[in-house]
């Protein structure tokens, strides 16, 4: 059942971005008086078409590969065109004109997105502030002195106010240099903290390895964690837990909920752990050895338990509540959709340099995971998903390749310049460059998705 909703969440959401980002170039090729040919979405034979009852009598398809779409223009390099027509070629139109409607598909993905995050900023949402909760020892964030109970207000000159800004103003950071100027507020006054990251830097901007790198969680709920299932072959039998058990603490560290715990055993693989727990009424201390068990890549502890947790309970103002008028959500649609486009930029240059791991290209396989958690867990959590993959979208195909719509605007360019259509032959050459950037891309892509299910 998890697969259909995965893939039917999946194909809704290619759909969505693919209409979009087609319908941009559609909608500026009628505008401009080329002849549109057909707007098909999906590749490969048409499963349902319509013919328009224009002059263009253009063919509107849905076809039986779902994974793209394209917009077929009137093109004398692909068929002959009658004498009357050609000035309704692609070809035959001025430059300008067609930089616009191969801009038009993207341009349309980054509008499409900014309406989505206005939507999502009217109906609002609950965010969890940068406060500090458990500092591993012997962390960078140890070393550099934060405390439990710190709240970050920057990181370097970037303001941050929620969970998701420190993120990704932690990322920049570790990827640039590995300084990061933390400006903090404690009981007493603000306070400048520097946490250095001396290790490999490229690791930690490896998925769900940022915070944990460095050393720290944000603060977060408090619940009752216990122990639920001890397997009789497991490694938390041979320690001694029971079933029933309450886990207080861990190494000193008092446990704030189950994800706590859970995080300090899978940062101790191969050592002992001191677990402090409650049983009938009495405190115990339990001596365990945490195996090292390899999962996605990267070798973690696990005791083999089950776990279960009581009603949750947040601090005081780490969770707050956000609502924007419309004026005001279409300004922060449009902000957030600027961020996460520049964020996108930088990030797919830092891959090309070494600066941030090329597992974070995430293929179908993974993009299919998203779309279906995110639509179980409700319609805002799946409009939040479209908008940063259709952001993706925009940004990806402006970049300079063949085969993309960036490409295909540099051919423009070329044309404006010297006057004349680049020749037939750097045109193939082009296209086959592309052809094998995205062949690397996508067997990348693929490569990340099979070794997070393999490990």
């Amino acid at each position: 059942m998890k697969i259909v909703i995965f893939v039917a969440a999946f194909l809704v959401a290619i759909g969505i971005l693919v209409a979009v980002h087609e319908f941009g170039h559609y909608s500026v090729a009628k505008k401009l008086g080329f002849k549109v040919l057909r707007f098909s979405i999906g590749f490969g034979k048409p499963l349902a078409m319509y013919v328009g009852r224009d002059a263009d009598r253009t063919e509107y398809c849905l076809a039986a590969i779902p994974l793209g779409g394209y917009v077929k223009l009137l093109d004398e390099r692909e068929g002959e065109v009658a004498a009357e027509e050609l000035h309704r070629s692609f070809t035959r139109r001025p430059v300008l004109q067609r930089i616009a409607v191969l801009l038009a598909g993207p341009a349309m993905n980054l509008i499409f997105a900014s309406l989505l995050y206005a939507i999502l900023a009217m109906v609002g949402s609950q965010v969890i502030k940068p406060l500090v909760g458990q500092v591993r020892q012997g962390s960078p964030a140890a070393v550099a002195g934060l405390q439990r109970g710190d709240e970050i207000v920057a990181v370097g000159e970037r303001r941050v106010d929620d969970l998701e800004s420190l993120q990704i103003a932690l990322i920049r950071q570790v990827s640039d240099d590995g300084v990061v100027p933390l400006h903090l507020r404690r009981a007493g006054g603000d306070r400048l903290l520097t946490l250095r990251v001396t290790g490999d830097r490229r690791e930690l901007t490896e998925p769900g390895r940022l915070l944990p790198g460095l050393g720290f969680d944000v603060a977060t709920w408090t619940a009752k964690t216990s122990i639920q299932d001890v397997p009789a072959d497991s490694a938390g039998a041979r320690a001694g837990f029971e079933a029933g058990d309450r886990v207080i603490a861990v190494d000193g560290e008092p446990v704030l909920n189950m994800t706590d715990f859970q995080s300090l055993v899978m940062d101790a693989p191969g050592r002992d752990i001191s677990v402090e727990v409650e049983r009938a009424g009495r405190r115990l201390r339990i001596v365990a050895a945490v195996p090292p068990v390899l999962d996605q890549g990267r070798t973690i502890g696990r005791l083999g338990i089950t776990l279960q947790e009581g009603a949750r309970a947040w601090p005081p103002g780490s969770v707050l509540t956000r609502r924007d008028g419309p004026v005001a959500a279409l300004g922060a649609g449009v902000r957030k959709t600027w961020d996460m486009s520049s964020l996108t930029v930088e990030m797919l240059w830092r891959m090309l340099t070494g600066q941030v791991s090329a597992k974070n290209i995430s293929g179908p396989i993974s993009i299919a995971e998203f779309a279906g958690i995110s639509a179980a867990l409700g319609l805002t959590a799946f409009l939040g998903f479209l908008a940063i993959i259709s952001v993706s979208l925009g940004v990806l195909n402006l970049m300079p390749v063949p085969l993309l719509d960036g490409g295909q605007v540099v051919y423009q360019l070329v044309e404006a310049v010297k006057g004349s259509p680049l020749s037939e032959r750097a045109q193939n050459f082009g296209q086959q460059v592309g052809i094998a950037l995205l062949v690397v891309l996508m067997s990348l892509a693929f490569y990340n998705d099979i070794s997070r299910h393999m490990n």
